[in-house]
């Protein structure tokens, strides 16, 4: 590992807020991340994880508004969900870009230091110095080959064009040239999207290797609990994990999860416990004179005396009441909010009536798709469950494509008898990006079934969100209307690909709960390991 040298900074938010015309997506955002962490930012989807790497990184579009500071390392990288090298790029050429900057730092240190008699090319070589030794600069040709080796980069043509890769040999060539660089400061967004055990397992070292500061998103649980050493919760539980509204948690994701839940059920016990409170200042409030005196009335004929005791329990009741409306008045200040009732998955993902069907549903036999997928024997049965995995380029894709029609097979035999079948695909295309979601629904289900069995009906996506245009929501939000879309036939077989990408934690473990108490068939091809190490169904690897 790198010693740790003067050029390493933290990243500094304070009391950030960034707007979209009069849409909030992030407010009041205080975060320190020091050299040495690696911090995951959790939340639902739409709580403005994304956003806040592209304020850090200084990407966002003109027409956010911002508001506070941010003080950030000028040396980093950002690694966004689609890896910003140009289609017509070649391989060879992303990967020269990348060293080019070490190569001439290297140089520019050799050639400083035949001149250190020089007070002014001391300098100029300390900082250069500095900046090849944190960067390992030296290594960073060997570093190359070894990432791109290491990362089945070396396989493919160096003059291949980046528009060609697939998302997964996309993901791989940006981690190499992470690899290579060796930022300070380094930014992901959902970095282990389309990557295999093997690729991840790289991301991790190297992550773990990095003096610098990391700060990332990520729907993976196995990878929140393998790297980081802090969550922030942009999206918290009302009284935080810390009893005070807190956001951030010192560890990975189990232990959080379990302190988030603990926290939701002191939040939901302490405004149970208030709203009892309340309702009794309320109730002494309204406290009559049969309270102050029960049953006394005139009992002798002495009116001026009864006019005196009559007094004295009008002033009792006055500083009774007065004195519960002054409690009453401290305790709504200080009353916790209630409980928000949760997003909550309440869609059957599959139908279980007479067209969820019996006996065999898939039939698979010497199948290919040239260049893409082999596959001798496939058999799935109605009501089943299959779990497809294999590395990246093993056709996981493909053969969901072929189960659905929307991929032709080369050879072999291809039978599916399903009634209703649907496929959830990693990229989703909408028709009408400025249509709102309610109408994207509307439109890709038809508008009987999308008034016998609306989008709120489904808990996928916030009621806040329905009426806003799909180019507003974000990746998670849309992969939630793209999976309503798919659930809401009840089809007899469901196809899942890579189901949990860009879902928020919460939703990811729902959708769990669902496919393992669908009644209908349902095929996943997953490299999520969390899902995968707990699917207690059939599961095919496929090889390359």
């Amino acid at each position: 590992m790198a010693a740790q040298t003067p050029s390493l900074a933290p990243i500094v938010v304070r009391d950030l807020t960034v707007a979209f015309g009069r849409r909030t997506v992030l407010d009041g955002i205080d975060l320190v991340a020091q050299p040495g962490r690696r911090i995951g930012l959790i939340g639902e989807n739409g709580a403005g994880k994304s956003t806040l790497l592209r304020a850090i990184d200084g990407i966002l579009p003109s027409t956010a508004q911002l508001g506070g500071a941010i003080d950030v390392p000028p040396d980093r990288a950002f690694l966004t969900q689609e890896p910003p090298f140009a289609d017509s790029a070649s391989v060879s050429e992303v990967l020269a870009t990348t060293l080019a900057p070490l190569r001439a730092a290297v140089a520019q240190v050799e050639e400083l230091a035949d001149r250190l008699d020089d007070p002014d090319v001391a300098r100029r070589y300390a900082a250069a110095l500095d900046h090849a030794l944190t960067h390992d600069a030296w290594d960073a040709d060997r570093r190359a080959l070894l990432a791109a080796e290491q990362l089945g980069l070396d396989g493919l043509d160096p003059d291949r064009r980046v528009g060609s890769l697939s998302g997964g040999q996309r993901t791989r060539l940006a981690l190499a040239t992470l690899m290579t660089r060796r930022p300070t400061c380094l930014l992901l967004d959902e970095p282990t999207n389309h990557l295999d055990d093997d690729a991840i397992a790289l991301l991790v070292a190297f992550l773990r290797d990095l003096p610098g500061v990391v700060l990332l998103t990520s729907h993976d649980r196995v990878f929140l609990d393998e790297v980081c050493t802090d969550l922030v919760d942009l999206d918290p539980v009302g009284m935080g994990t810390d009893g005070r509204g807190g956001r951030r948690y010192g560890g990975g994701w189990t232990a959080y999860a379990a302190e988030r839940a603990a926290a939701r059920r002191r939040w939901e016990a302490t405004y149970a416990e208030q709203q009892d409170e309340l309702a009794r200042l309320r109730e002494a409030t309204r406290v009559e004179k049969s309270a102050i005196a029960p049953g006394r009335g005139p009992r002798d004929n002495d009116k001026f005396i009864h006019a005196f005791k009559g007094q004295n329990v009008d002033r009792a009741l006055a500083r009774r009441k007065k004195d519960a409306e002054r409690r009453l008045a401290e305790a709504e200040e200080v009353q916790v909010r209630k409980p928000p009732a949760p997003l909550r998955l309440s869609a059957a993902l599959t139908g279980d009536g007479p067209g969820a069907g019996s006996g065999r549903v898939v039939d698979v036999r010497d199948l290919e798709v040239v260049g893409r997928l082999r596959l001798p024997v496939l058999c799935v049965d109605a009501g089943s469950h299959l779990l497809v995995t294999g590395a990246n380029g093993s056709g996981k894709s493909t053969l969901l494509g072929v189960l659905s029609g929307r991929v032709a097979a080369t050879a072999g035999d291809v039978s599916v008898r399903a009634r209703r079948v649907v496929e959830l695909t990693q990229d989703p295309v909408f028709p009408d990006l400025t249509a709102t979601a309610a109408a994207t629904y509307a439109a890709l289900v038809g508008d009987e079934l999308a008034e016998r069995r609306p989008l709120r009906s489904l808990g996928l996506l916030h009621p806040r969100e329905h009426a806003k245009p799909v180019v507003l929501l974000s990746v998670g939000q849309r992969r939630r209307l793209a999976l309503a879309v798919a659930v809401a036939t009840a089809p007899d077989l469901l196809l899942l690909d890579e189901p949990t990408n860009h879902l928020s934690l919460t939703l990811v473990t729902e959708l769990e709960e669902a496919i393992g108490e669908s009644v209908g068939t349902v095929v996943v091809a997953t490299h999520d390991r969390w899902l995968r190490r707990r699917w207690d169904g059939a599961a095919v690897e496929l090889s390359r």
